[in-house]
């Protein structure tokens, strides 16, 4: 009685274990392509990206470079104050988007230009992402709002 008792909690355990490591692969698997790392132009020029590698570049739109050209495609460079890099995207962009606001954009590196497919702005006068102001802070650039 003893030994079946002890085997039928070996079987749970076990069972229990085998359902735990397939639903952490299969979170990991639905959640292969959702993943995008944020990082900043200076840790771009650091470290360069691969070419298909998705990720999301965040700083402030650089003074002078937004250029519109044939239909949607727009073409300007976004700054952390240590790296720029020249960035084009097809598309609408968001009402607020403008030169010296901060952005985030997600897609990828070709030929050293950052080619994104979707483009965010702050929505306020106050907000910046976190991962923005964080990255703005390290270069010694970050301008408090209202100031």
């Amino acid at each position: 009685m003893k030994n079946l008792k002890k085997k039928r909690r070996i079987q749970i355990l076990l069972m229990t274990g085998f359902a735990l490591a397939l639903s952490t692969a299969l979170i990991g698997y639905g959640m292969r392509d959702g993943i995008n790392f944020f990082r900043a132009p200076s840790q771009i020029a650091a470290e360069p990206p691969s070419p298909d590698e998705v990720f999301r570049l965040g700083g402030l739109v650089e003074a002078g470079t937004l250029q519109r050209g044939q239909g949607e495609t727009v073409t300007f460079a976004v700054t952390d104050g240590g790296a720029t890099i020249p960035v084009r995207f097809t598309g609408v962009l968001p009402d607020l988007f403008g030169e010296n606001k901060g952005m985030v954009g997600t897609g990828s590196m070709v030929d050293g230009v950052f080619v994104a497919r979707e483009i965010l702005a702050k929505h306020d006068e106050n907000y910046m992402p976190k991962e923005v102001t964080d990255a703005l802070k390290e270069q010694g650039v970050y301008r408090a709002p209202n100031s």
